[in-house]
């Protein structure tokens, strides 16, 4: 699952980036409307969070030229309280409204809402052999075995799944799984690796999680 946050504050997107990246998102950040849209029309989201009241172009218009052309679901996260403002912001094809201040877990709650009703084209659960993913429970399974995941393994294994039978490189990994650019003198996605295979792979007969030596990691099911 990918996220686009469009806030100006940053702290407080900085606290959604990181509350989002910990529930299994993949996290982009945009601190004004006019990065905002360019990021919404090139890159594939499955939800917007938008801030309105932003220097140069503000949210309503960053919404009103994205539906010119999409669909992606988009949350409205903004002080603006008045019920004109939350007519207005779902007139223009807003798909829900949150007003700051505001809790987190609603946000996410509501998030998930939009998932449930099929706004965002997610599988309910991801697998492969006998391994299985609910992205919207948070929960992984290898045949009739519970497997406990922190929040980062989680995330990881979600992006294995997702593109499971492709190749991916160490840079990729961090990027999409840290929000990170690679250094090579760091060793965070063979340490994160390895620990994922222990829970997923080290009990089990058949392997899933293959090494390509000089490529990268490949979830796939082999004989």
């Amino acid at each position: 699952m990918k996220a686009l946050i469009v806030e100006d504050e940053i702290k407080t997107g900085d606290y959604l980036r990181k509350g989002l990246s910990e529930n299994g998102f993949v996290v982009d950040l945009a601190t004004n409307g006019e990065d905002g849209l360019h990021l919404a029309l090139t890159g594939e989201y499955d939800i917007i969070v938008l801030d309105v009241m932003m220097p140069g172009r503000d949210g309503w218009s960053v919404l009103q030229e994205l539906r010119r052309s999409q669909e992606t679901p988009v949350i409205f996260l903004t002080a603006r309280d008045k019920v004109d403002d939350r007519v207005k912001g779902l007139e223009l094809g807003a798909d829900d409204y949150l007003v700051k201040p505001f809790a987190f877990s609603e946000l996410l709650a509501r998030i998930r809402t939009l998932m449930r009703r099929g706004k965002i084209q997610q599988p309910d659960v991801l697998s492969i052999a006998d391994l299985e993913l609910d992205p919207l429970r948070r929960r992984a399974t290898r045949g009739q075995t519970r497997i406990d995941l922190t929040a980062k393994e989680f995330t990881l294994l979600h992006l294995l799944l997702r593109r499971q039978g492709e190749v991916l490189s160490r840079t990729l990994i961090a990027e999409q799984v840290w929000d990170m650019n690679f250094d090579s003198d760091t060793n965070v996605v063979e340490v994160a690796m390895r620990r994922l295979r222990a829970k997923i792979d080290d009990n089990f007969e058949k392997k899933l999680i293959h090494t390509i030596r000089g490529m990268g990691y490949v979830l796939e099911e082999r004989d």
